[in-house]
């Protein structure tokens, strides 16, 4: 059983009875908030403040790179020097009804000061998300970062109406979105945990509080962010952190094209919005952060933090935090379950 070492004084330790879903003889860590820091899962020591090693370019694996925020994200990667391999589905112009295709990416990353390595994914299939990892394991031999971006999104995603009166295929978005990113992270963790480094980040976004687009969306975005809080705690006694990152109104390829179409209605969209490549910035940023692993667990806004590290986006701007009109991350309770 998983082992809690907090200061004298502190624990409260409960029997838990079988009713209520959870089966005896599970035991709950209830810690005061003052102690939550001093946890320790499965070590008596805790690795913090590593400088992670800059002889050597990071390895990183982008999910659905082929536009949109994996392509930015992708890019700004690049842009440090990353080598990136960059999953999806689209192989050339056509597979999909916006344009990008993750060979372009591949090469755009190129040009951006990394290397970029293309491979077809779809994330609906095991079998596929698996070998992604194994080459990089193959050709790398470690993995840095995994951004767990690859969603599906329905064109009908966006119609104002009952979740009812849309496609049920809305809920696909929890196939590719949610349980495409436990597999990708459960394929990556191996290999961070051998190295006793790494960070999984997860796109997320203001629906996992708010009401946005609808139930399926918003079970996404509050899914991953769980799963960042949640595999945290595993994670964390192997120095490997997972964060969620919260975007706001990003000008992706179909953002934008809304834009074109009608401009009067978007013209605060363009001054406000964050461009694909500000998070990747932000995660560059964590990742080299030495004190990373005292935000592990955490359900981060990305244009709050960007503000912490200085990050600005594209000529000189400060996209805005919307933590007042949509809200905040909810705070994890500290109690353990085994």
């Amino acid at each position: 059983m998983r082992q809690a070492v907090t200061p004298a004084g502190v624990e409260r330790r409960f029997t838990v009875p079988s009713s209520g879903g959870i089966e005896p003889p599970a035991q709950i860590y209830v810690l005061e908030a003052q102690a939550a820091e001093a946890l320790q899962l499965g070590s008596a020591t805790r690795e913090e403040n590593v400088v992670r090693s800059t002889d050597q370019p990071l390895v990183a694996v982008v999910t659905g790179g082929s536009r949109g925020a994996g392509k930015g994200i992708a890019l700004a990667l690049a842009a440090a020097g990353a080598t990136v391999y960059v999953t999806g589905r689209s192989q050339q112009e056509g597979d999909a009804d916006l344009p990008g295709t993750i060979w372009a990416t591949a090469a755009e990353i190129d040009k951006a000061g990394g290397e970029g390595i293309a491979v077809p994914c779809d994330h609906r299939y095991d079998s596929q998300v698996s070998t992604v990892f194994e080459r990089v394991s193959r050709e790398q031999g470690r993995l840095d970062i995994l951004v767990n971006n690859a969603t599906f999104l329905h064109d009908e995603l966006t119609v104002r109406a009952g979740f009812w009166q849309k496609s049920p295929d809305l809920v696909n978005i929890l196939d590719v979105g949610l349980r495409s990113a436990y597999m990708a992270s459960w394929h990556a963790a191996p290999l961070m945990v051998k190295q006793r480094s790494g960070l999984i980040a997860f796109t997320s976004s203001f629906g996992a509080s708010c009401y946005m687009h609808g139930p399926a969306y918003g079970a996404q975005k509050a899914g991953v962010d769980k799963f960042a809080k949640d595999m945290a705690v595993d994670l964390r006694p192997h120095n490997v952190a997972a964060v969620s990152i919260w975007m706001g109104m990003l000008k992706t390829e179909r953002s934008m094209r809304s834009l074109a179409r009608s401009p009067d209605q978007y013209a605060d969209f363009a001054e406000r919005a964050e461009t694909p490549e500000f998070t990747g910035k932000i995660i560059h940023a964590l990742y080299r952060d030495p004190r990373l692993m005292d935000k592990t667990g955490g359900v981060l806004i990305g244009a709050e933090i960007a503000r912490e590290y200085g990050i600005q986006d594209d000529e000189g701007r400060q996209p805005p935090s919307y933590r007042e009109m949509l809200g905040g991350p909810v705070q994890a309770h500290p109690a353990i379950v085994d």
